[in-house]
């Protein structure tokens, strides 16, 4: 009776667990899952996976809309590492990238550092997949932070003087950053930093509420978190000076797979693009961010209306 009864739990169970199995290879949100289509007047837009890159996808979305186009969204996808080859795909059409990094992922021997320069640069390397529209006047660098406490403790202005205690730093920063050109061994190379493997903390986040906890609660003793990011006056951090522009300009630019560009979607985008400075991407992290919890749609929605980008551009 009792093998009976475990063997009809066995055939109840192992049913669940295909149709659970069903369920989710049909709900599958992978932008890697599949190959998207280049074909057609549809288009998806993306975003990395931290509160900044959602709120400018919806934005992209929102203004993409307006102006007559049928938009999906694939957001939090990750890392450029997972989404650059998603855009490349068609898997997805359009995401908000940083001019900076983006270019140091295509080319990991540029140099450029200016938003000029880097603009010129980046074009070079997008090769014939790629494209981008203008960039943005805001910028969102990548920052040493630290607390007031430590910054005080050890007279911390710049980066370099975070140097001299190399041994005594935990780090706390995406994955990625300990192999990007712009983290760990672009620290090491401009600044003499040399963050240890075993003081090196990954965190997920980009920069986000999880880093911040981790920063103020001691569990790591500098952080990189972008300079938008309203958690650093509101927690009295410290950003360190980077003199010798170890991050490279970092303005905010849609990345396009180049069979979804048009002059329509384009003029969409840049119009958005023109509007978003760097105090309104602070405005938009703070009430995405902030108290009020405003979700990322809702806040894209709401600034769209009141840049007046809410009828189509032309």
């Amino acid at each position: 009776m009792r093998l009976a009864l475990r063997a009809a739990r066995f055939i109840v169970a192992a049913t669940a667990l295909a149709a659970a199995m069903i369920l989710s290879a049909c709900g599958n949100s992978d932008p890697l899952a599949s190959k998207g289509s280049c074909e057609g007047d549809g288009l998806i837009v993306g975003s990395a996976n931290f509160p900044e890159s959602e709120t400018v996808a919806e934005i992209y979305a929102e203004v993409l809309r307006i102006n007559g186009f049928k938009v999906d969204t694939k957001l939090n996808i990750g890392s450029r590492e997972a989404y650059v080859p998603a855009v490349r795909q068609c898997a997805i059409s359009v995401i908000p990238e940083y001019t900076g990094n983006l270019l140091q992922y295509l080319d990991k021997d540029a140099t450029a550092t200016s938003a000029a320069e880097v603009e010129s640069a980046l074009t070079k390397a997008l090769g014939s997949e790629l494209t981008i529209g203008t960039p943005a006047p805001g910028e969102d660098s990548d920052a040493v932070v630290v607390t007031r406490a430590t910054a005080e403790r050890w007279n911390l202005r710049t980066i370099a003087d975070l140097a001299a205690h190399s041994a005594e730093v935990k780090f706390g920063a995406p994955a990625e950053f300990q192999e990007r050109a712009g983290g760990l061994p672009g620290l090491k190379k401009n600044y003499n930093l040399d963050i240890a493997a075993n003081n090196f903390v990954p965190i997920a986040d980009g920069g986000g509420p999880a880093t911040v906890r981790a920063l103020v609660e001691g569990q790591v003793t500098a952080a990189d978190i972008f300079t938008t990011s309203p958690a650093i006056v509101q927690n009295d951090l410290v950003v360190l000076e980077d003199p010798k522009r170890n991050f490279a300009a970092q303005n905010v630019v849609p990345l396009l797979n180049s069979a979804k560009k048009t002059d329509k979607a384009l003029a969409a985008l840049n119009a958005a693009s023109a509007k978003l400075t760097t105090a309104e991407l602070i405005k938009l992290n703070e009430a995405v961010s902030g108290s009020s919890k405003t979700e990322p749609k809702a806040a894209a929605v709401a600034w769209v209306a009141a840049q007046g980008l809410n009828t189509p551009t032309g």
